[in-house]
């Protein structure tokens, strides 16, 4: 049996739908896929034990066997947190690896990762240790952003080492797609670096209205109303000095930018570029300038009560989870990876 730790460097990178495709497309070559997350995000109670919202959804879209508390050993929560750092929380290590090693009678296992490769840590788990503690082979799916990807790029394979199998881009404009190909791809395979598939960006699978932004985040709409059905298909967390702000949102089209009320310098870099919303957390208003210049690029501002890593957390659930939950796109899912991931050059790379 293969094992597939599937990770990334960053958020929003197409996990969960790369995961997806590949199980499906697996079974139409006649081989059986599993799916465990060893450490989930999104708990939900299932008969009385908290488990993952993605383990549930995956054992019934490929029959998996397994109870929901073997495919999702651990759940991240604030909580869990908390009885870590007070040291009621120990084991989490052995629990997930005896969970991964428990799953047999499949002929790849994927593993899923959830924000990156180091996220765990806290818990003495991540990626790394995962592929260490079970010989898997570790498979990154990035959004496409340039250098910054490619840098990621060069940093997992060096940290990761022989278990390092390839990248997949995802999400790559048409206008980019020969770049890519010409360019990118074959520097890397130079430098020993596989790449094993590139999709193009969808916009079945890549957006959400800012309105439904607005309903899952429970925010409230400051100004431009009347463009909250306009898509959403980047993310952009305004956290960072304004120079380097402006220099990363203008390489973003038609993004969300998440940043505190307090921060106009951010605010104003992100009307001055492509962005379809602003998101303002903890609660407390812009100033009348920013909320004149919203009004006249037609640019929502939406307040949220919640703090920015709350926010994310909350993002994260819906453009990795939500969206790909629904019918047409799971079968889209399906399409893309069946189309443009090289399944046969992944299975020879074990």
């Amino acid at each position: 049996m293969k094992r597939l730790y599937i990770g990334s460097m960053e958020r929003f990178s197409g996990k969960s739908l790369f995961c997806l495709g590949i199980s499906f497309v697996l079974k139409e070559i006649g081989l059986k896929a599993g799916y465990i997350k060893p450490i989930g995000r999104e708990p939900v109670q299932y008969r009385g034990k908290t488990v993952d919202a993605d383990a549930l959804f995956f054992k019934d879209l490929l029959s998996l066997e397994e109870p929901p508390e073997v495919l999702s050993p651990f759940v991240a929560s604030l909580d869990a947190l908390n009885r870590t750092l007070s040291g009621r929380i120990r084991g989490v290590d052995k629990r997930i690896i005896k969970a991964i090693k428990s799953i047999t009678g499949v002929d790849i296992l994927l593993i899923a990762g959830t924000t990156n490769i180091f996220e765990g840590s806290v818990y003495g788990i991540n990626g790394l240790n995962i592929t260490e503690a079970t010989g898997a082979k570790a498979l990154l799916v990035e959004s496409w952003r340039q250098e910054e990807t490619i840098d990621g790029i060069f940093a997992a394979r060096q940290i990761m080492g022989e278990s390092f199998l390839g990248v997949v881009f995802n999400r790559v404009r048409v206008e980019e797609m020969d770049f890519v190909k010409r360019r990118v791809s074959p520097y890397l395979k130079r430098h020993g670096i596989e790449v094993l598939g590139t999709i193009p960006y969808d916009r079945v699978l890549g957006a959400v209205t800012v309105k439904k932004l607005v309903e899952i985040l429970g925010g409230r709409v400051l100004c431009a109303e009347d463009h909250v059905n306009e898509l959403v298909e980047n993310f952009s967390i305004g956290a960072m000095d304004v120079t380097n702000a402006l220099r990363y949102f203008r390489k973003t089209p038609n993004k969300a930018v998440i940043t505190g009320a307090h921060r106009s310098d951010i605010q104003i870099a992100a009307l001055e570029t492509s962005t379809k919303c602003v998101i303002l957390t903890g609660g407390l208003l812009p100033n009348d300038i920013i909320i004149g210049k919203a009004k006249l690029k037609g640019i929502p501002v939406i307040s949220v009560k919640d703090d920015t890593f709350t926010i994310i957390d909350r993002i994260e659930r819906v453009m990795g989870k939500f969206r790909i939950r629904e019918k047409g796109k799971i079968e889209q899912a399906v399409r893309v990876v069946r189309d443009n991931v090289d399944i046969k050059k992944i299975l020879n790379g074990f």
